[in-house]
């Protein structure tokens, strides 16, 4: 790898739009007064770092469930998956990566398997972090059905700054581990509810990498990883 690849990233094409409008506004405030500009011009800079779409190592070993964004798994703990999904009333283990501003946005399959619902409801704006948001906030849930039948359920929440999600997968699609399904815009959180008996494998406060970290393994009896931090 070159070196200068390692600082800059490809954009999605989603940001193209926002990069365009916030050089503009870099351009006016150049001439209005020369400091204004240069604060224009570091943040047009961020704009496109928050829309890299950098490429990842996705491990294709059968029956690992990866990260579907970048940023802090902020919670594990047990919910019912959202009830526009139809994946019933038990409660499963729902992990969630919160990402921040800084993040890279791009969301990632969790694993292989066939779309067979996308469900969009209109909500609030809370900060993403808060279990609340799970169920109050804007979201955008998928199902995924595996090859032995059972499904995982990927959720997109929008957060306090977040105010649209973007999503270009169908019911009826196949999903590769690892593929790009969609984004959000400026912060938010992804909540993974893994099948019955399958057992986390990030512990909390760690830092997921979208298509590369292991949340879980499907098929095989796991215990659930421990952690300490140090």
């Amino acid at each position: 790898m070159r070196m200068i690849d390692t600082f800059v990233k490809p954009m999605h094409r989603e940001g193209i739009p926002f990069v365009a409008i916030f050089a503009a506004i870099t351009l006016v405030l150049f001439l209005v007064w020369e400091p204004l500009g240069w604060i224009g011009a570091g943040l047009t800079v961020w704009c496109y770092y928050f829309f890299r779409d950098p490429k990842r190592a996705v491990p294709e070993n059968k029956g690992l469930l990866v990260s579907p964004a970048d940023g802090i798994v902020s919670m594990i703990t047990k919910a019912v998956p959202p009830v526009e999904l139809g994946l019933g009333p038990e409660a499963l283990t729902r992990v969630s990566v919160f990402m921040s501003v800084f993040n890279c946005h791009v969301n990632r399959a969790p694993i292989s398997g066939k779309v067979t619902a996308v469900a969009y409801r209109s909500g609030k704006f809370l900060n993403a972090s808060l279990d609340k948001a799970s169920v109050d906030n804007e979201r955008n849930a998928l199902a995924i059905e595996l090859e032995d039948g059972r499904h995982i359920a990927v959720v997109q929440i929008a957060g306090l700054v977040a105010r649209r999600i973007v999503c270009w997968s169908r019911p009826g699609s196949y999903l590769r581990t690892g593929e790009r399904f969609g984004l959000i815009r400026f912060g938010s959180r992804l909540d993974v509810y893994l099948p019955e008996g399958v057992e986390p494998q990030v512990a909390l406060g760690q830092t997921a990498v979208a298509g590369e970290t292991v949340l879980a393994v499907i098929g095989e009896t796991v215990p659930a990883r421990h952690a300490r931090m140090e």
